[in-house]
């Protein structure tokens, strides 16, 4: 994309509304207790049974940190009582033993990530012992067919905890940033340093790491166009393969740390825009390419790649490359996926660990799809990955007539066609260069579930 990107303010306030980040349809919002751990099992033992079963990604939460950071919705354990992550660690290789008895073993572990929470917490030697205990239990791909990724609180990490990490198979790296302002750090509890973080990923750069990633938000307290500016100049001048660019969501209703935070202190609306709008022209005119969503990547790394071939899809991390795995969740919270079903287990470690001490899954909830469910997947994952619909192939694969089974749906973005952000045939819907800003507007009116009154306090605003 150009190294200026057509962002339109008018527009931007116009689309700002709620709604899903679709890294899953249905959305966890529709996830119920219904779907137990039996179901779960006979989910995997159809997986079993295909043909070609599609190999493994393992997801393991980590919920633990030793201070918290005031802006942070994640599922978290504050803590400095070691023991608890120790804890912690018996009960996942005790789920690794559960979950492992489940899958065949021609179903290699393509991918693995660490999130949290802060997966760093772990020592060096409890990290070596959960990813002896993986490889104990399943199949790994061959190293060059490996994604083996963690997220790395810079403030837990030095030279050679990155070097641990390399030699433990990790190749991938995400680490959290949000904004290097002194004051903005104040506010929301995270003090880290510049030359930390850059030595950080300079590290993984000399211990072959094939990615590293940098998150930093916008709307932050006490932000300004200024103060983002400056963080700006530091990250280019670090020149990560890939930014993630989020907008705070300050639900403090929702997320009681938020409560911390001042209204007060937040930009206001106008700002906000001004801060995003400001921020992704300059990644994209520092030679970033914008995914969608929140995501930039370097032309070379392989997220731009999948981008550009068409192989993008989104999981529960965001943005993806592989999009044929299935999806072991592993720890409090976590979430899998499972073929045609979703599932996530226990949100806290306590009940979590009680289930697997009991030699049981600790599937929580989730959902199996219809046949409804698949199409409209299908519809929105290719709105949010590849900017366009192709209204026969979709038809084709699921035996509908598309302007027939969605006509309510593309009515519904007549608005959309009148601004400029998409364009809709008699063969396809297109996205457009502005309107690649408004995916999640765009996939809206295909998603059944959001006309549901209940589900109106529980999605961020788009922008």
């Amino acid at each position: 994309m150009a190294d200026r990107l057509p962002l339109e303010r008018d527009l931007l306030r116009r689309y700002d509304v709620t709604g899903p980040r679709y890294t899953s349809y249905p959305t966890a919002a529709q996830f119920t207790e219904a779907f137990d751990a039996e179901r779960y099992r006979q989910q995997v033992a159809w997986s079993n049974e295909d043909p070609m079963p599609r190999p493994l990604s393992l997801y393991v939460h980590v919920p633990f940190c030793r201070t918290v950071c005031f802006y942070c919705a994640c599922n978290k354990v504050i803590t400095a009582n070691y023991r608890r992550a120790e804890q912690y660690l018996e009960r996942l290789i005790d789920e690794l033993d559960l979950q492992a008895a489940l899958f065949d073993d021609d179903r290699p572990v393509e991918q693995l990530h660490l999130g949290g929470g802060t997966p760093t917490y772990f020592t060096d030697d409890d990290l070596a012992r959960l990813i002896t205990a993986i490889n104990d239990r399943f199949p790994l791909a061959a190293p060059a067919d490996r994604e083996f990724s963690i997220e790395v609180d810079p403030r837990t990490v030095d030279r050679a905890r990155i070097a641990r990490l390399a030699e433990l198979g990790f190749n991938r790296l995400s680490l959290g940033v949000q904004d290097f302002d002194a004051d903005v750090q104040k506010a929301i509890n995270r003090i880290q340093g510049v030359q930390d973080t850059a030595d950080v990923v300079a590290e993984a750069r000399a211990q072959g790491f094939h990615s590293v990633n940098l998150d930093l938000m916008y709307g932050l307290p006490l932000q300004t166009p200024e103060r983002l500016s400056r963080t700006l100049d530091a990250v280019l001048d670090i020149r990560p393969d890939r930014i993630a660019l989020y907008n705070y969501a300050h639900m403090p209703e929702m997320f009681r740390i938020q409560r911390q935070i001042r209204d007060g202190s937040l930009p206001a609306a106008e700002e906000k825009l001004t801060l995003l709008i400001e921020a992704m022209q300059r990644l994209a005119g520092a030679g970033y390419r914008y995914i969608g969503m929140d995501h930039f990547a370097l032309p070379g790394d392989e997220l731009a790649q999948a981008a550009e071939d068409g192989t993008l899809h989104r999981n529960f991390q965001g943005y993806a490359t592989r999009p044929d795995l299935d999806l072991i969740g592993l720890g409090a919270s976590s979430i899998g996926q499972i073929g045609d079903a979703y599932s996530q287990n226990r949100r806290d470690p306590e009940s979590h660990a009680a289930a697997v001490s009991a030699g049981e899954l600790p599937v929580w909830r989730g959902v199996e799809l219809s046949a409804d469910d698949r199409l409209r997947r299908d519809v929105i994952q290719s709105v949010m990955c590849q900017g366009m619909i192709d209204f026969e192939a979709v038809g084709e694969r699921h035996g509908i007539v598309f302007n027939q089974y969605f006509g309510d749906a593309l009515e519904a973005l007549t608005p959309l066609v009148d601004d400029g952000l998409v364009t809709i045939g008699e063969r396809s819907l297109q996205v457009t260069d502005r309107g690649q800003f408004f995916l999640r507007n765009v996939a809206m009116p295909f998603d059944a579930y959001l006309a549901e009154a209940s589900n109106a306090r529980r999605f961020s605003r788009v922008i």
